[in-house]
């Protein structure tokens, strides 16, 4: 129940008469010398009732003690100070410091990436790599650059072939796959290719080889009789055009070519190798 103030008038006089109600003390006589006074309490239970935590703050009913809530989170460096109030340390060192990074994290001297300096004629902006967090939260570099090696050989006998006089006719093709095994980046394939054909030129007989529309070897018998097993090793490198995607596969292969052939000379074999070395940088 709230204060309640009765007055009224009667014979030219007014009066009026005040009673306290719950929660509320009254003082004084209502006079000047001594005005009323109206004063109110409430308890701590009462109070509580109207309070609650919020985010940042702690709140306990019970005791009614409110503080701030400090995360308890690693690196945090919100602490209270002497005087009780909120401090943040700007002056010592508030985290440890591993490889790669500067600083303790205070406001003075902030945790960075310990950099070195760029020292190509190149911009970092343009020719820069990335680093990057991978799954786990660890920095990683850029793919590892790979050099492989892949290889094919082939023998292959003939019936006793006469060569033909046509320079440069395709007497058997060759071929292997070579498969980038970089999941990453596109590969450069460096090619090397090798050829033999063994000849039977008869006295007076001539006969050349070669691939790919160049003949490399010719031979002529001069003497009179047969030269068996006329042969030679011919090597040419190339790049193969264009470059290889990340796991793919591509044919790699050449035409061996024979003529000029003369005087009855025939061919009845021929070796190949091809060596590819697949660059992914």
């Amino acid at each position: 129940m709230g204060t309640l103030a009765r007055c009224g008038c009667g014979g030219g006089q007014c009066s009026c008469s005040i009673a306290a109600g719950d929660n509320v003390a009254l003082s004084g006589s209502g006079s000047v010398a001594n005005p009323y006074v109206l004063s109110a309490s409430l308890s701590c239970e009462e109070v509580r009732q109207c309070l609650s935590g919020t985010g940042g703050v702690e709140y306990n009913p019970g005791t009614g003690a409110i503080s701030a809530d400090l995360s308890g989170q690693s690196g945090n460096n919100l602490t209270l100070g002497p005087d009780g109030g909120l401090f943040v340390p700007t002056g010592a060192a508030t985290v440890s410091v591993g490889c790669g990074l500067t600083g303790n994290g205070s406001g003075g001297t902030p945790l960075e990436v310990s950099t070195g300096t760029w020292p190509y004629a190149c911009g970092a902006d343009t020719s820069g790599g990335v680093v990057v967090c991978d799954s786990s939260g660890q920095l990683r570099s850029e793919p590892r650059g790979r050099v492989s090696y892949q290889q094919f050989f082939d023998s292959r006998d003939y019936s006793d072939i006469t060569v033909p006089t046509a320079q440069n006719t395709t007497a058997d093709t060759f071929s292997m796959t070579v498969t980038n095994p970089d999941p990453c980046r596109d590969a450069f394939v460096l090619v090397e290719r090798e050829a033999d054909v063994f000849f039977v030129l008869p006295a007076g007989g001539g006969a050349g080889c070669g691939y790919e529309g160049d003949e490399m070897y010719y031979t002529r018998n001069t003497g009179s009789s047969s030269i068996v097993g006329a042969h030679a090793q011919t090597t040419k490198v190339l790049a193969n055009p264009g470059l290889l995607a990340p796991g793919a596969s591509t044919p790699i292969g050449f035409a061996v070519t024979v003529g000029r052939g003369s005087g009855g000379a025939y061919y009845y074999r021929i070796e190949v190798a091809i060596r590819a070395m697949i660059i992914s940088l």
